[in-house]
C-alpha cells in the first residue's frame, strides 16, 4: 500500500477467542465449493509452515466434501443465480418461481435456502432481496452500495461490481492488507466467477479486478517484491481509501457472521486505528476508543499469517 496512505498497521496478539473469531470469519469468507476444493490447499503457502498448509489443506477438503453432500447449499447456488438472471434481465421475482428453481422436494425447506442465496447475493453483489409485495409474494433486489459508482454512469450496471468491490476490500483486509492473487481467485471461484469466463454481470472478471478496478484507482495490483517466478498481490487503491474505510468494510464482514465488527478484536482495534488516523489528519477531535486502539504502547506487529 502507499506509505503515506495510511500509517504501519499494527495490532495487540490476538486473545484465543479472538482468533477464533477471526478463523470463523474467514472460513466464511474461504473458499467452500467442490470447484474450489483443490486451489483450497495451495491459499496462503509461504505465510505458514508446512504443519499449518497441512492442517489447512485438510479442513478445506473437509469442507468442501460438506458442501458437495449439502443439498440445501447447491439449491442457493441456483436459486441466486435465479436471482441474478432475474434481475440483469429487470424481470419480477415471485416465490412460485422460486420454489420451481428448488423443486416441489425442497418446498419446506424453502425459508433456509432463500436466506442462503439472499445472504450470497448481498455479499458479493451488494443487492438486498426485499419482499414488495406481500400479497404476491414479489421480491426485487435492492441495491445497498455506492462505492465504485461512476458519475452519469448506469447505477444498475455498476451496483453489484460495488458490492463485489466491498467483499474484494474485505478480504484484502482480512489478508494483512495484501493478498495474493491465488486467494482472491480462490474466494471469486466460490462465487462462480472465473478468469477467462464471461461473467453475466461482471464481464470478464480478470479485466475487471487487474485493470478496471486498477485503472479507477479502487485496487493496487502488482507483483510481489523479489518473487521470481513473478507472482501478484492485490491491495486497496487510493479510491478505496478515500471513499471507503475499515470499519465499513468491518461491518460487511462481521455482518457475514451475522455479528458486530467488535466480536474481531484485532480486526476492529486496526479500523479504529484507521479513523483516529483519518480524523487527525480532518483536525477531527478523536474519541476514547480511537485514542487507545492508536496508543504505541499496545502495538505489535501485524501479519497475514495470523490470520
Amino acid at each position: 500500500m502507499d506509505s503515506h496512505m495510511l500509517p504501519e498497521v499494527k495490532g495487540s496478539p490476538p486473545s484465543s477467542s479472538a482468533a477464533g473469531n477471526r478463523q470463523e470469519l474467514q472460513g466464511a469468507m474461504a473458499p467452500s465449493s467442490p470447484d474450489a476444493e483443490a486451489s483450497c490447499a495451495g491459499a496462503d503457502q509461504g505465510a505458514q509452515g508446512p504443519e499449518e498448509d497441512s492442517a489447512d489443506a485438510a479442513r478445506a477438503a473437509l469442507l468442501a466434501r460438506s458442501i458437495r453432500k449439502d443439498p440445501l447449499m447447491r439449491k442457493a447456488s441456483m436459486v441466486m443465480d435465479f436471482l441474478l438472471e432475474r434481475y440483469t434481465k429487470k424481470e419480477p421475482i415471485t416465490k412460485n418461481a422460486m420454489l420451481n428453481v428448488i423443486g416441489r422436494k425442497y418446498k419446506e425447506h424453502f425459508p433456509e435456502i432463500l436466506s442462503r442465496a439472499s445472504e450470497r447475493v448481498e455479499l458479493v453483489f451488494g443487492l438486498e432481496l426485499k419482499e414488495v409485495d406481500c400479497s404476491r409474494n414479489i421480491y426485487a433486489l435492492v441495491n445497498k452500495f455506492t462505492l465504485g459508482v461512476e458519475e452519469g454512469s448506469s447505477e444498475e450496471d455498476e451496483l453489484p461490481k460495488s458490492g463485489l468491490l466491498m467483499a474484494l476490500l474485505g478480504i484484502i483486509f482480512m489478508k494483512g492488507n495484501r493478498a495474493t492473487e491465488e486467494e482472491v481467485w480462490d474466494f471469486l471461484n466460490v462465487l462462480g466467477i472465473y478468469a477467462g469466463r464471461k461473467h453475466s454481470i461482471f464481464g470478464e472478471p480478470r479485466k475487471l479486478i487487474t485493470k478496471d478496478l486498477v485503472q479507477k484507482g479502487y485496487l493496487n495490483y502488482r507483483q510481489v517484491p523479489n518473487s521470481d517466478p513473478p507472482l501478484y498481490e492485490f491491495l486497496w487503491g487510493p479510491r478505496s481509501y478515500a471513499e471507503t474505510n475499515k470499519m465499513k468494510v468491518l461491518e460487511v464482514l462481521a455482518k457475514i457472521q451475522d455479528t458486530v465488527p467488535s466480536s474481531f478484536p484485532d480486526l476492529y482495534d486496526e479500523a479504529l486505528r484507521d479513523q483516529a488516523f483519518r480524523a487527525g489528519l480532518r483536525g477531527i477531535p478523536i474519541s476514547p476508543a480511537m485514542a487507545e486502539a492508536s496508543a504505541p504502547s499496545r502495538a505489535k506487529s501485524y501479519s497475514s499469517s495470523h490470520i
